[in-house]
């Protein structure tokens, strides 16, 4: 079943050319990746797709009764609000089936009649066919793993990072029919991921996300829409099935490229002689020459990022903290740390939000002083510092104003000289986007820029918070490419796994309360590791017995409540379709043929039987007490 089409969608942003003629499609149950350079529109189209933005020319159709939500990368969210005021009381269909279902009760409750009963019978069937009756639990539960606590706290006093999670939660609790989202993992740390990535996994949730987190997106994703070059591909399956398939029609592009060069120059000493006679076959011969000849000069050299700046010589003291300690009020951040830091070494910071990583590394370039300890930095090293937030441009001046005003002609690693313009060229600022205004940039585009203003000064020991927020997989992984071969210290504070483990050799994990372990290995090797000594200390733990039920206790059962005995009766009927259902799937796995339906199959059977499984403990709770 399609929930939404698109049909020769068209925006242009200005007079930039966003996109031309999409035509696509999203089914039920499709959890699909959009995958595109920064600045192709990716973010536009996410808003054109939910109603929020219209384009300039084509149709997006949503089938009859579907819902669908969006959770934008900057979400708008109203200052004049509490957390609990926003989520309780937003344009939020589940709160208001729960809402309505609340005053029903207590209009009965207050004036019993025939009104009243028929209002809370309508409510009462409502409630069942959003399957409502959980959503506080799953309310507190969402919450409490993006750590959101503090339900009092007003919209306006949050940070940026706080304002996505919010926002996050409220599209979850929504449960649409089609949820969107844009950059779903940014400002969460890494244990936030993991429970959205499983929550997701699970979820019967159609999805269409933009992300840079490949971890994420391999295990979430079944569906893959890539734009490039104003084309729209489809990849059915996940990321490493992305990446085989791009490397083979890029392969084969190249081949027909290369055929259609020597072709044209072939056809070109024919054009060169000027037939006399245009005939309706050398008519035909020309025409198809000038079809071969823009083959051939289609097939430029991709742009990449060509990171080769050179690094400043290392002397031989690095860095060193001796007994560094750091503390605000109750938090601890460093207790008695030491560490002395090698020359190329590569190290990757994780732990928690709030347990003080920026503070971290601000005291290690500087800009905060520790409480007590030396850090001792090398009279050679000089800093290259990316902070969370970006670097902040004028925004009305020109993309080449901005790398001019720090250096005219920059130095790469063998010695040669490239101008500024040269060096945004290599950064994908072509020349028609060096002399556009940074606020015409993308997210993206700012973030590469920012990225470029600390590698242009030399540095040679590079400090990285958080640098893959918003950049696109391609600019990602040529980012890794020169951070492999850079011959410099390295620091990198990322929740992006897959980025640090191709990277770093080390990690250090921020514990909370001063705690900071060296880990050497991957953070799949550290998760792992984690999860065994968690594993063994539950299999440790003395066995709690059961408290003797009193007389009081064993005489006098607790009487079922009036939603109880709803629930009871309804959970009766739900199970017995259920089991119609787990049948009838048992049925079609026996002929089916088709590997892909097959394992859809395979696990609707799966999901379908762990409901079952669920819903019979809450009957067999209930039916003890009748």
């Amino acid at each position: 079943m399609t929930y939404l089409s698109t049909e020769n969608l068209t925006k242009k942003y200005g007079l930039k050319l966003l996109f031309e003629g999409l035509t696509f499609g999203i089914s039920k149950g499709d959890k699909t990746a959009l995958i595109a350079q920064n600045g192709t529109g990716k973010s536009t189209l996410l808003k054109i797709l939910a109603g929020k933005e219209q384009p300039d020319s084509g149709e997006v159709m949503v089938r009859n009764g579907i819902r669908v939500s969006l959770l934008e990368q900057e979400p708008d969210l109203d200052d004049s609000l509490t957390i609990n005021e926003f989520i309780t009381h937003g344009d939020n269909e589940m709160v208001k089936v729960v809402r309505q279902y609340e005053k029903a009760v207590e209009a009965q409750s207050q004036n019993y009649s025939e009104e009243t009963q028929k209002a809370f019978d309508q409510a009462l069937a409502k409630m069942d066919a959003a399957n409502a009756w959980d959503y506080e639990q799953r309310l507190q539960q969402i919450l409490g793993h993006l750590n959101i606590h503090n339900l009092d706290q007003s919209i306006k006093s949050l940070s940026g990072g706080q304002r996505k999670r919010v926002a996050l939660a409220f599209a979850l609790l929504d449960e649409p029919d089609l949820l969107i989202l844009d950059e779903p993992t940014n400002h969460l740390d890494v244990e936030m991921i993991e429970w959205l990535e499983a929550y997701l996994t699970k979820s019967t949730l159609t999805l269409l996300m933009v992300t840079h987190d490949r971890y994420f997106l391999d295990r979430v994703c079944n569906h893959i829409l890539e734009i490039e070059d104003g084309q729209l591909y489809h990849h059915k399956g996940n990321y490493d099935y992305f990446l085989l398939k791009k490397a083979e029609r890029e392969e084969v592009y190249a081949t027909e490229v290369a055929k259609a060069g020597k072709l044209a120059k072939k056809e070109l000493q024919w054009m060169r002689r000027q037939p006399k006679a245009r005939t309706t076959k050398s008519k035909s011969r020309i025409d198809a020459f000038y079809e071969t000849e823009k083959k051939a000069k289609s097939g430029k050299v991709k742009q990449e990022i060509q990171l080769d700046v050179s690094v400043s010589r290392i002397g031989g003291q690095v860095l060193e903290l001796k007994k560094v300690n750091k503390k605000y009020d109750d938090l601890t951040i460093l207790k008695d740390f030491e560490y002395s830091f090698n020359k190329g070494e590569k190290i990757g910071i994780i732990g928690k939000n709030g347990v003080g990583k920026s503070t971290f590394l601000k005291i290690i370039t500087g800009e905060e002083k520790p409480d007590s300890g030396d850090v001792l930095t090398g009279q050679t090293i000089i800093y290259g510092h990316y902070k969370q937030q970006g670097i902040s441009f004028k925004e009305n001046e020109r993309v080449i104003d901005v790398i001019k005003e720090v250096a005219e002609v920059i130095e790469l690693s063998n010695g040669d000289t490239i101008s500024a313009s040269q060096f945004l060229e290599h950064f994908m600022f072509n020349s028609k986007m060096q002399y556009t205004p940074v606020a015409k940039l993308s997210g993206g585009e700012k973030r590469r820029l920012g990225l470029m203003m600390v590698l242009i000064k030399n540095p040679n020991f590079l400090i990285l918070d958080e640098p893959t927020n918003d950049l696109d997989l391609i600019t990602l992984e040529k980012l890794e490419d020169f951070l492999s071969d850079f011959g410099g210290c390295l620091i990198i504070v990322s929740h992006d796994r897959y980025f640090m483990d191709n990277l770093v050799d080390h990690y250090f994990v921020f514990e909370g309360d001063g705690v900071i372990r060296d880990f050497n290995g991957t953070y799949q090797e550290y998760k792992e590791e984690v999860e065994a000594v968690l594993n063994e200390e539950k299999k440790n733990q003395p066995k709690k017995e059961s408290p003797k039920p009193t007389n009081s206790s064993s005489n006098e059962t607790k009487k079922l409540s009036f939603n109880e005995k709803k629930e009871y009766q309804k959970l009766e009927k739900e199970i017995e379709e259920l089991e119609s259902k787990k049948t009838e799937i048992e049925h079609q796995m026996n002929s089916e043929q088709d590997y892909e339906k097959l394992q859809e199959l395979s696990q609707s059977y799966a999901n379908t039987k762990a409901l079952i499984e669920e819903k019979e403990l809450r009957w067999l709770e209930l039916a003890e007490r009748v």
